[in-house]
């Protein structure tokens, strides 16, 4: 990156990019952070060329200064940073346990730099100068990677959101249809009519929008929610 006004271009990419988050699994976002500039304009040159979109970053503080772990993409990172480390700069990024799959460049190609970066989840450690079609290859496979969490995440929120929409003793039905408790022992465990468990069940199997119980053990990987404790009326004597 060169100077004030490039670093403001990002900037504003960044944000438009931020706006567009919920939609953009599938972008190929490349977020690069080399502090030689010559390395910088290099890689940003053949990742553009190879389809990538790509945001350029001389330092670790401008790339922490703009992270944002909910917009999707990979970041190729030197892992000589001045006075920061690159293996300090993905630990720094991690948010809930996630941070954006990294691609490490180094000019040194020290071995044990390399192990400890792939223990912390590199998806590759290279060096300079990189070979080109395997450098490609290690972003493409980062990009692959950063979808599919990013998938899993969406889908997780999606069954939470479904859930959410359950009244208390929809859940409770729930849980015992999790069990494998059919209609007559569940309406004996609840206390209730065998048609109210049918009422409740099929109201519960729309709002999760399957329609077997298999697809529910699917959807929820056979984890069984918890029944929604309900308050108590305590009555005291006068």
């Amino acid at each position: 990156m060169n100077g004030d006004a490039n670093f403001g271009q990002v900037a504003q990419c960044l944000d438009i990019a931020r706006g567009e988050r919920g939609q953009q699994i599938g972008a190929q976002r490349v977020f690069l952070v080399d502090d030689d500039a010559s390395v910088l304009r290099g890689l940003s040159r053949l990742l553009r060329e190879a389809g990538f979109e790509v945001f350029g970053f001389q330092s670790a503080t401008q790339y922490l200064e703009n992270y944002d772990n909910d917009v999707p993409g990979c970041a190729v990172v030197d892992v000589a940073l001045g006075n920061f480390h690159g293996l300090d700069l993905l630990r720094a990024t991690s948010r809930d346990g996630y941070t954006r799959p990294t691609v490490f460049i180094t000019g040194d190609g020290d071995i044990a730099t390399g192990i400890r970066a792939m223990k912390i989840g590199a998806i590759d450690y290279m060096t300079k100068p990189v070979n080109e079609d395997l450098f490609i290859a290690a972003v493409h496979e980062a990009i692959a990677r950063d979808r599919q969490v990013r998938a899993q995440a969406s889908s997780r929120s999606d069954i939470t959101k479904r859930l959410s929409r359950l009244t208390p003793r929809e859940r409770d039905v729930l849980s015992k249809v999790m069990e494998g408790r059919l209609n007559k022992q569940i309406a004996v465990d609840l206390d209730i009519a065998e048609k109210t468990v049918k009422f409740h069940r099929g109201r519960l199997m729309r709002k999760m929008n399957v329609r077997s119980v298999a697809d529910l053990v699917k959807m929820t990987g056979g984890n069984v929610p918890a029944p929604v404790p309900r308050r108590r009326t305590v009555t005291t004597k006068t």
